[in-house]
């Protein structure tokens, strides 16, 4: 319930939609003559439009959890690499086969990466597909063509195919995996995706050293307008929105212990 419930509010609530709805919503009034309603639903709509498209909200939104957890030295030992889906164009490799990556692809990038330099280490691909209206290749279906073209050979991967969020990527992960004490395991995720990841890992019961990747921003945007291209810049304020959104659902839910979980626990 937790997940369909979380699918289709995001729907409702994701700025550029929300922007829409608000318009709509405005446009509907005018016909009707209600014009206080239409001027405020019109000026909401354009003030969603304008913050998240010509100003730098999204990046100082995301700027916190990019750099809530630092990446730590690469670790002596390394048993294993958990990386969490989300880098790859489902519909398209769906269709079309391949292994076309999205604006998350350094999440896999950085696998292989890491899979070259850890040549011991296991990889344990999590991610099924997530969408709830669109279909589509889930990632860990879709990983082994990748990483096996850069060299990853087949028998080091565990793929957890079922998970459609992040809560699920922890849980069924742990039970997958089942990590022995004093083993050490990387998290591979975007860097503001992983104060909610980690977390939930914790909760899950799996240890794990956090390894963010895919930054969307410098840390040094400051407030202005058209410090990015208008595209980004609404990709940025969307998935802020989203990330904060999510770390408050899921305490709320008790689904992690703190509402912005940092290195401390």
């Amino acid at each position: 319930m937790f997940y369909y419930l979380s699918k289709i509010l995001w729907f409702f609530i994701q700025p550029i939609n929300l922007a829409i709805f608000l318009l709509l919503a405005g446009l509907l009034a005018a016909l009707f003559g209600r014009r206080r309603l239409a001027a405020a639903g019109s000026v909401l709509g354009i003030a969603i439009l304008v913050l998240s498209a010509w100003t730098s909200v999204g990046a100082m939104m995301l700027t916190p959890l990019e750099e809530r957890f630092p990446k730590p030295p690469l670790p002596e030992k390394v048993d294993g690499i958990v990386v969490l889906g989300g880098g790859f164009e489902g519909a398209i490799n769906l269709a079309r086969g391949g292994y076309e990556l999205n604006s998350s692809g350094d999440r896999m990038v950085e696998t292989a990466i890491l899979a070259r330099r850890l040549p011991q280490a296991k990889i344990v691909v999590s991610g099924g597909n997530g969408s709830l209206f669109l279909d589509g290749e889930g990632d860990a279906d879709t990983a082994p063509r990748l990483l096996g073209a850069l060299g990853v050979s087949a028998d080091r991967l565990i793929l957890e195919d079922k998970s459609r969020n992040t809560y699920e990527n922890a849980v069924f992960s742990r039970k997958l995996v089942e990590p022995k004490p004093g083993e050490t395991w990387l998290l591979v995720t975007s860097a503001f995706h992983m104060p909610r990841a980690k977390a939930l890992f914790d909760k899950a019961g799996f240890a794990t050293v956090p390894w963010p990747v895919d930054y969307r921003t410098s840390g040094r945007e400051g407030v202005g307008l058209y410090r990015d291209n208008p595209v980004d810049s609404v990709q940025a304020t969307t998935i802020a929105v989203r990330e904060w959104i999510g770390l408050f659902a899921y305490r709320l839910s008790g689904k992690i212990d703190q509402f912005f979980p940092g290195p401390g626990g």
